[in-house]
């Protein structure tokens, strides 16, 4: 299989994006079999050969867990199919085809050099209440807190994000309500989450609006993208918790 790849190549961070261009590159000898970073390893050792400067992009386990890979094939956030970039193969796409590779586009996510995006504002997100706070001592007995399977059902579904950032790349306003309203769902619904409840919602939405991420027009963008499934309504769910909160007589 032979394509014609059409890639963001940036060599500096830019915050007003202007540093960068679309460099075009043949690419033969494409093995239907291989995963679209394989592809790009391919591209990156015929540079090598050449001289040139190998494409930068991020990755890490590869398996479709760490969310690291992501970045915008022909307009798509991960791709043409519901899964992360490491997963997408390339029987997906044609001999021939004219591909379009793009890093997330956003104004929290800068682009630090070519496909590789600083997604640091989901970390400061975490840290403002994404997570439960334990009494330093023995740990708990496993089943001290039982959890109905219903209300663990759903904190697993919301707990399946993985912070790729394909919601904030698909949403048209840069919204990152998708990932923080699965991060507050995830522990909120739980018995052990209740006590930080309020102060978790209100510090994660906090953070979220300081890094400068659009505002949620429910499009419903983001959950087309999830490559985990997240439901959009999480989103509702993350603003009923974030009213309650905000509204009860301090």
């Amino acid at each position: 299989m032979n394509l014609t790849l059409r890639i963001w190549r940036q060599r500096t961070a830019d915050a007003s994006g202007g540093s960068g261009s679309m460099v075009t590159y043949e690419v033969t000898g494409i093995s239907p079999d291989m995963s679209f970073l394989e592809m790009l390893d391919h591209l990156n050792e015929e540079l090598i050969l050449r001289g040139e400067e190998p494409v930068a992009f991020d990755h890490d386990c590869r398996e479709g867990i760490c969310g690291a890979c992501g970045m915008v094939i022909n307009g798509q956030a991960h791709g043409p199919e519901r899964t992360t970039t490491c997963q997408l193969h390339m029987r997906h796409f044609s001999d021939g085809d004219v591909v379009d590779v793009e890093p997330w586009r956003a104004g929290a996510f800068p682009v630090v050099k070519d496909l590789v995006v600083d997604r640091s504002a989901f970390d400061r997100i975490i840290g403002a209440g994404g997570y439960v706070s334990v009494p330093t001592g023995s740990a708990p007995d496993a089943h001290a807190t039982p959890v109905p399977k219903p209300v663990a059902d759903l904190a697993f579904e919301h707990a399946e994000c993985i912070g790729c950032g394909a919601c904030v790349a698909a949403c048209p306003n840069g919204s990152a309500m998708l990932f923080t309203s699965a991060k507050v769902v995830h522990l909120n619904v739980l018995p052990q989450g209740a006590p930080e409840r309020e102060s978790r919602v209100l510090g994660m939405v906090g953070a979220m609006d300081a890094e400068g991420f659009g505002g949620c027009t429910n499009t419903g963008e983001c959950a087309v993208a999830c490559p985990k499934g997240i439901p959009l309504s999480a989103i509702g769910r993350m603003n009923r918790e974030y009213l309650r909160a905000a509204t009860r007589p301090r």
